[in-house]
């Protein structure tokens, strides 16, 4: 189809020491949706997204992006991560940066922007996440919630093509997930197209357009939102069960 943004075909992962991570993964993301990626801690649902990202090397398989194919020795890693935003469970923020410059350092040095072109779009994207009041503010003076819309502020910066979401809330203190399942919700609902790897199960049924199920390294099962009411696999419905243990 000729909205399809992200297209994974066949991803393998195996790491050194011979543990497979991903096995022979495919789906493919259209422009505007958002998919949601569960399952169990070792699941492979990292793996795939820093995969996309090129932050490691697949070992077998093919990662188009709107039809070019990424994932070879000849393709530009800082063009692919301009164009394919990452925001990790740990921020990855510099310390030693203001918020400000934070976002403006990549618009001007992957994007060659001037300092004033950058400033100008990073205040926009600094009001879209509700932080424009903390703009000379150090990462260490902001809450964990604020560095995580800080963090998105930076890809949306950028203009990516897709946005990827690693566990954004996983090292968020329980008051603060809230605002930034907010910011993200607020994305969904803009049209941003987005793989959003989660452990908020309820999140994942209210925001994603479609929903995967990763276990051992395959996808078990795939579907609209509502697969969460209404799984078809028993490897889907005791996933579920224990969710709802904890």
């Amino acid at each position: 189809m000729e909205d399809e943004v992200l297209i994974i075909e066949n991803l393998e992962k195996i790491y050194s020491g011979g543990v497979h991570a991903v096995r022979g993964v495919s789906f493919k993301v259209r422009k505007g949706e958002s998919v949601a990626i569960i399952g169990s801690s070792g699941s492979g649902k990292s793996t795939v997204l820093r995969c996309i990202n090129r932050l490691i090397e697949p070992t077998l398989g093919v990662i188009k992006l709107n039809g070019e194919v990424i994932n070879n020795p000849l393709a530009n890693v800082n063009e692919i991560r301009a164009k394919i935003g990452m925001v990790f469970q740990s921020f990855e923020l510099f310390s030693h940066l203001k918020v400000l410059e934070n976002i403006t350092l990549g618009l001007r040095h992957v994007r060659g922007m001037n300092k004033e072109e950058a400033e100008k779009i990073a205040l926009e994207v600094l009001e879209r996440v509700d932080m424009l009041d903390r703009i000379d503010a150090y990462p260490g003076n902001l809450s964990g919630g604020q560095k995580q819309r800080v963090a998105i502020a930076r890809s949306l910066a950028m203009h990516p093509e897709v946005i990827l979401f690693d566990e954004p809330t996983s090292a968020l203190d329980p008051e603060l997930i809230g605002s930034v399942l907010q910011t993200i919700r607020g994305l969904a609902d803009e049209g941003m197209t987005m793989v959003i790897v989660t452990h908020e199960i309820n999140f994942a049924r209210d925001v994603a357009d479609r929903i995967i199920y990763m276990d051992k390294g395959i996808i078990a099962e795939e579907g609209p939102s509502d697969i969460i009411e209404n799984p078809k696999t028993e490897r889907l419905k005791e996933f579920l069960s224990a969710m709802d243990d904890e």
